[in-house]
Order: C-alpha cells, then sequence, then structure tokens
C-alpha cells in the first residue's frame, strides 16, 4: 500500500529526479515576515532602553564671583622715574678742638638733638684758671692806662704854660698809647681765652640725630682724635640726588620754567611713597658714560622714612592731566595681544577689552584709550574669567569673597 505523499513547507527532499528541493513563494515572503517583526521588536527595546538611559539637560554653570570697580575721572600726574639716594644736607663728626678730660656726656646715642644742645662736658678748670688770669691782666693794664691818661692830662696844660718840657709831654702820650696797645693785647687775650672755655662744651652743631658714641666718659679727648666723640646727621630736611636720563632733560627745564616741580620719594620696591618734596635744581653738568644728568630735591621728612645713603626711587611730576580716567592697576590684564582689561556689561556677562596705559603711580593706571568713565571693570577674580563670562559682583569690603589666583593654583578650588 503506497504512502500518501506529505508536502514539505519548503519543498520535497526529493522528486524521484535527484534535484534539490524547490522553495515555495509563500514560504519566502512568510519566513521575511518574521525576521522583519523580530527586528522591529528588538530595535524598539534597544531605542526604549538607550531613551531611558539618556542623562538629562545641564544646567548652565552659577556666576563667577569677582569685585568690580568704576573706571574713575580724575587729575593724574605724569612723571619721570629715575633711582636716587637719600642724602643728609649737613653731617658732622663732633671733635674737641681743646684738650682735656671727658667729664660727661649727656646724649643718648640715636637721640634727635637741637642746635646748641650740650653732647659733652670736658673738664673745664684749667681753662677757667687762664681766663681769670688774663682778665687780671686786663684790669691791672687799664690801671696803668688810667694813670697814664691822667699824667698826660696835667703836663699838656703845663706845657702851654711853658712849666713843662715839650719833651716830656711826648714821652707821656706814648706811654698812653703803649698802655693802650696793651690792654687790647689783654682784651684779646681774654676773648681767647673765654672761646677755649667754651671749647670745654661740645654741642650739637644743627638739629639732627646722633650716631654711635665713639670715646666714653674719663676718656682724654684732643684735637688730634679723628673719630670725634659722635657724628651728628641731619634729617629734617633732607635730600634726594637721583639721576634721569638726557632726553628727559628739556622736558624738566620747560616744566621748571612754569614753577616748581613736585617730586615724590618710593621705597626700593616702589610700592611704599615715602614722602613729597621738590626739586632743587639740575645738575649743570651731563655724565657722558651713562648718558644721564643728576637732580637733587629736597624733602621735609616730617616722619622721618627718609634715611641717608638709603636707595629710593624718585618720581618727578612734570605735569598733570586733568579728568583722566583711571582704574586701579590690579585690573590690567596682560595677555598675548597686550593689555586689557574685564568689562562688566548691564546682563553680568564679561568681555575682554584691550586698553593702552599711560602711566601708573601708586596702585592706579591712567588709561590712554580702550575705556569710558563710569564703566565697571573687574579689580579682583580675573583669573577663572573668559570672554562671556557670566559673573556675580561680590562685596568689595569683603577681599576674601573672592579667592585670590595663588590659593586657586594650590587646588583649594573647585
Amino acid at each position: 500500500m503506497s504512502m500518501l505523499h506529505q508536502p514539505s513547507i519548503v519543498g520535497d527532499r526529493d522528486n524521484g529526479r535527484g534535484h534539490a528541493p524547490v522553495a515555495r513563494p509563500w514560504a519566502k515572503l512568510l519566513l521575511a515576515v518574521v525576521t522583519v517583526a523580530l527586528l522591529g521588536g528588538g530595535a524598539a527595546v534597544y531605542f526604549r532602553h538607550v531613551a531611558d538611559r539618556a542623562p538629562a539637560a545641564t544646567p548652565p554653570p552659577p556666576p563667577i564671583p569677582v569685585i568690580a570697580t568704576t573706571v574713575r575721572q580724575s587729575d593724574f600726574p605724569i612723571v619721570l622715574t629715575g633711582i636716587g639716594t637719600v642724602t643728609a644736607l649737613n653731617t658732622a663728626t663732633v671733635r674737641s678742638q681743646v684738650t682735656g678730660l671727658l667729664l660727661d656726656v649727656p646724649f643718648k646715642e640715636g637721640q634727635f638733638v637741637k642746635k646748641g644742645d650740650l653732647l659733652a662736658q670736658i673738664d673745664p678748670r684749667t681753662f677757667q684758671a687762664q681766663l681769670d688770669q688774663a682778665q687780671a691782666a686786663l684790669a691791672r693794664d687799664q690801671a696803668h692806662l688810667q694813670n697814664a691818661q691822667i699824667n698826660l692830662g696835667r703836663y699838656v696844660p703845663l706845657a702851654k704854660q711853658g712849666f713843662a718840657p715839650e719833651q716830656q709831654v711826648a714821652t707821656q702820650q706814648a706811654m698812653v698809647a703803649q698802655q693802650q696797645a696793651t690792654v687790647q693785647n689783654d682784651q684779646a687775650a681774654v676773648e681767647y681765652a673765654k672761646i677755649e672755655l667754651d671749647y670745654t662744651k661740645l654741642v650739637a652743631p644743627f638739629d639732627g640725630v646722633t650716631g654711635i658714641r665713639l670715646l666714653d666718659v674719663g676718656n682724654i679727648i684732643q684735637p688730634t682724635n679723628t673719630t670725634g666723640l659722635v657724628v651728628v646727621t641731619q634729617l629734617q630736611p633732607i635730600s634726594v640726588i637721583f639721576t634721569l636720563p638726557m632726553a628727559d632733560i628739556p622736558a624738566v627745564q620747560d616744566a621748571l620754567a612754569k614753577g616748581p616741580l613736585e617730586t615724590i620719594a618710593f621705597s626700593q620696591d616702589g610700592k611704599t611713597q615715602l614722602d613729597t618734596g621738590q626739586l632743587l635744581l639740575v645738575d649743570n653738568q651731563a655724565d657722558p658714560t651713562s648718558g644721564t644728568v643728576r637732580l637733587k630735591a629736597i624733602f621735609p621728612n616730617q616722619q622721618r622714612r627718609l634715611w641717608p645713603l638709603t636707595f629710593v626711587n624718585v618720581r618727578l611730576v612734570t605735569s598733570v592731566e586733568h579728568n583722566g580716567l583711571t582704574v586701579p592697576l590690579d585690573a590690567i590684564q596682560q595677555g598675548p595681544q597686550g593689555q586689557f582689561v574685564f568689562v562688566v556689561g548691564q546682563d553680568h556677562k564679561v568681555a575682554m577689552r584691550p586698553v593702552s596705559v599711560r602711566e601708573t603711580l601708586t596702585g592706579e593706571a591712567l588709561i590712554d584709550k580702550g575705556l569710558s568713565a563710569g564703566e565697571s571693570v573687574v579689580v579682583r577674580g580675573q583669573y577663572r574669567l573668559s570672554q562671556g563670562t557670566v559673573v556675580a559682583l561680590a562685596d568689595p569690603n569683603n577681599p576674601s569673597a573672592v579667592p585670590n589666583p595663588s590659593t586657586a593654583s594650590s587646588g583649594m578650588l573647585p
């Protein structure tokens, strides 16, 4: 009994002729539909998974705190800068002009003294005795002169009456002249003795400050002692001798023709103002080796911040820029293209603005171009800024609200 022929979905295994099975068209279509369905479901699951893992939108960064200030208009001095040496107007080594025992030294080292203050007392007894002796000789010879003048007064009338010879009158006149010369000599001896006695007191020659005492009480002081007793230096007023290039001298001369020139002394690092004075003179010779000219300025030195033989920076004010635009020097930044500042806009976004600085003085900068009066510029916190950064203005009276760049570089900032 023959078995019934069972059809295959794909095709017969053998059609009895030894050929490969032939696929039905509807079978291929069914296989394609199943494949698409499987792929569509997997894609849907994949995209749903990706959507579930997608991050949320990133919030904008918080504003960066900065301290800002306003561009101001003010009078700004135009200066020439040089390096100078503080020089005392007067310096004296106090020495003795007589030889004697040093009895007392009433001053203290480093003491400020006035002209005429007693610095040392030399034993005066020998010199007082010499003065007494000279005064006694003067009194004796004055008595002799007086007696000679009385005798002459007697001889003259007698000679006129013929009772005294002319020779006697002439002799008496010579005697009076001799006594007068003796009295003058005695007076000179008295003056000399007084001077010698005065020399036993060593006094301050001018207002100044004493240095280190070089001789103690009990020693013999004498004129041949070259070191002396002490050095006194005048500090008020005091001078500064500084140099400027020869090319700057015409501008200085033109400014001097209009009036006295203000001179400002600064510390060696240029950060601390020490005193303000006036230019005294421009030297009458230039130094051809250095191409500079020396100038001398006088300072009142009321605070005694200028000390002899120290180096200072000197700024000579030649003119004043009226209503100039000024900002703190901390606002000025240096970039590859030159100097710039961060200007804060109305929307609290900063813009990098190139500027030209004409002068700097005592922490302020005179802006030649690039800014306008009333604009707001950043003076602290610039190291975290770039073009368009949003900032928050911190209290200028609380600098700790804005970290220093050194703090940021040490890794303390987030």
